[in-house]
């Protein structure tokens, strides 16, 4: 890949969003439900749960891939696939992007996913298992795979720069993202499409998670099953969506006019080398990815208004990020604002970065930050401003979004108001 002629950094602008979550189909549903604070949390209609623990998720409801695509497009589609492309499509639509033979070379899709097509795979395992090897369709193949989504973006919208799928457990998105911006920043690309995509609600993998004691078994409150930060928390919540930006240089986003919803400033990504499911519990490897950021950006401690965390709901993962957020931001920390998003729309693993980095642009632009609901008992150990059951209005001009996944992936990226 070549780099364009010039060895300046670019200044890389965000100019279109899109989702599909547990509260909403689209951005303008999502983000007025998040604001409201609105649960997507409710038992699992997609599979019988008799035999398992856990018996709830935050569910997708009502989407129909045919809005986007032909149903026999939707056939050869894995759900997270379907997911993607619909997040994708209204991204670009927001950001009035036309995929032409002239820019098609400098736009390119990083999509991140963690379990990508499993849904497919588990379901044609059945018929092998039932039927016989002859029997397990063939468009499993291309079906299955972990890019089937950023394939499916780039063949519909024709784009023929970068694309691949990064895969870092709950990072995924995050990392997408912070790599694309990357590519615009040094210039290899102009344009690219970033965000992650995931459809984990699925038996076999409710069950892994279950087993390893990861999910919260608050089945008798569904909506106040996800507590981040709370005394109370038992585990996180299962999600599933996908969230998609487009990312662009500044000089070319504005001579085309585009909307400029925010600029990314920073990405920082670190590895803890502690454990396959564990947060290291000193937080060191993370504090230094949001480090990271904020340095590569040229961003001080001093301004950031906003983060949006992490925040599982899990016992040591809240604690661990409460202190990231002491050691990075000393005697700042507890007059910084943090919400935690999983605690209306679950977990979306591979997508939870990508949908939590929506969420943070989405709060710069329109000031105001959405709640961390369910907190009515503080754990004493997580005691930040986690601005808890009612959204805020104010004034913020720089945020960070958290992603710290399974295995040690730390990712961190820095947004700020487009000045």
């Amino acid at each position: 890949m070549k780099r364009n002629q010039s060895n300046a950094p670019h200044r890389v602008v965000v100019t279109g969003l899109g989702a599909v979550s547990p509260v909403g189909l689209d951005i303008p549903t999502t983000w007025e439900s998040l604001v409201s604070g609105k649960s997507g949390v409710g038992y699992i209609s997609s599979f019988d749960t008799t035999d398992f623990e856990t018996k709830i998720a935050a569910e997708v409801k009502g989407f129909d891939p045919v809005r986007y695509v032909s149903r026999k497009q939707a056939q050869r589609m894995d759900r997270f696939t379907q997911f993607g492309v619909a997040a994708s499509f209204q991204a670009v639509a927001e950001a009035g992007l036309k995929i032409t033979p002239d820019n098609a070379l400098e736009t390119g899709v990083i999509i991140g996913t963690s379990v990508g097509g499993l849904l497919s795979a588990y379901r044609q395992m059945l018929v092998m298992v039932k039927h016989g090897p002859r029997r397990v369709d063939p468009i499993l193949a291309p079906t299955m795979t972990g890019d089937a989504a950023s394939v499916q973006v780039s063949l519909l919208l024709g784009t023929k720069g970068v694309n691949y799928a990064p895969s870092s457990a709950c990072s995924s998105g995050s990392d997408a993202i912070g790599q694309a911006y990357e590519l615009v920043r040094d210039g290899y690309t102009r344009v690219m499409l970033a965000g992650g995509t995931e459809a984990p609600i699925i038996p076999l993998v409710m069950a892994a998670f279950s087993n390893i004691r990861a999910l919260s078994t608050r089945n008798d409150d569904p909506p106040g099953a996800c507590r981040p930060f709370d005394a109370a928390r038992d585990g996180f919540v299962m999600g599933e969506g996908a969230a998609m930006m487009v990312l662009e240089e500044a000089g070319c986003a504005l001579a085309r006019g585009a909307p400029i919803l925010a600029e990314i400033t920073g990405y920082g990504n670190t590895s803890d080398a502690f454990h396959l499911t564990r947060p290291a519990p000193d937080g060191a490897s993370a504090a230094r990815a949001v480090r990271l950021a904020l340095d590569r950006g040229g961003v001080s401690q001093d301004e950031v208004d906003y983060i949006n965390a992490h925040g599982t709901a899990t016992p040591l993962n809240d604690r661990m990020e409460t202190n990231v957020i002491k050691s990075v931001f000393g005697d700042r920390a507890k007059s910084i604002p943090i919400s935690a998003s999983k605690s209306m729309i679950g977990h979306l693993i591979g997508a939870a970065g990508g949908i939590e980095a929506v969420i943070t642009v989405l709060a710069l632009h329109h000031g105001v930050l959405p709640p961390t609901i369910n907190l009515t008992q503080p754990d004493p150990a997580c005691d930040l401003d986690y601005v808890p059951n009612v959204a805020r209005k104010v004034r913020i001009l720089t945020a960070v979004s958290n992603a710290f996944g399974f295995g040690g992936h730390n990712s961190v990226l820095v947004f700020r108001k487009y000045r």
